[in-house]
């Protein structure tokens, strides 16, 4: 069932205003939901993945997921954190397939972008220092900088206390500093 609303204007109403439309039959609110997070979702499927054909797999299982919750599905948080467990389950999994149909034991590194976006000069030297830290500051990290969540909706979204993730932020951004007075070091050395 089509609105008023045109499928080329954007849709200003919130994430929970569409999941309300949603739970009314309002199939185009669904649409308007799929195309404001399918980009981030992809992303972070890739993220994880490390493979474009698991993350759209990914992606497409997530919405999927997201579809059975209606009617009757209250949204009480913000989307990325209602998603973003879904998709690190669905991704991780993936791999997991992925790597026992290879025979290969090796993990992706999440630090890396997607092949379709371009490299800056610094990119590998960031690569680099992100693939450096544990798997949990790295997450905490990209979570919060990258997709720019707030730590109440990483802690909701990896089920920690918000302390944990507070802990975590700070060992990785103090690394970070560290990591640049090396390198600040390294080039006045030069």
């Amino acid at each position: 069932m089509l609105t008023d609303r045109s499928r080329n204007s954007p849709d200003d109403r919130s994430d929970q205003q569409l999941v309300a439309a949603i739970n009314q039959g309002d199939d185009e609110a669904f649409r308007v939901l799929y195309e404001r997070h399918r980009d981030w979702g992809m992303r972070l499927a890739w993220r994880f993945t490390g493979h474009h054909d698991d993350a759209q797999d990914v992606l497409q299982e997530t919405f999927a997921y997201l579809v059975r919750k209606f009617p009757g599905f209250e949204l009480t948080c913000a989307m990325t954190t209602f998603l973003y467990p879904a998709i690190r389950h669905l991704a991780l999994a993936a791999s997991q397939r992925r790597r026992r149909l290879a025979g290969s034991e090796q993990v992706p590194d999440v630090s890396e972008s997607p092949p379709q976006q371009s490299r800056a000069e610094g990119d590998d030297e960031l690569s680099a220092w992100l693939s450096s830290l544990s798997p949990q500051h790295r997450e905490i990290l990209l979570m919060r900088f990258v997709d720019d969540m707030t730590q109440p909706e990483i802690a909701a979204a990896l089920n920690l206390p918000l302390g944990t993730v507070k802990s975590r932020l700070h060992h990785a951004t103090q690394a970070a500093g560290q990591a640049l007075q090396r390198r600040r070091g390294a080039a006045v050395d030069k």
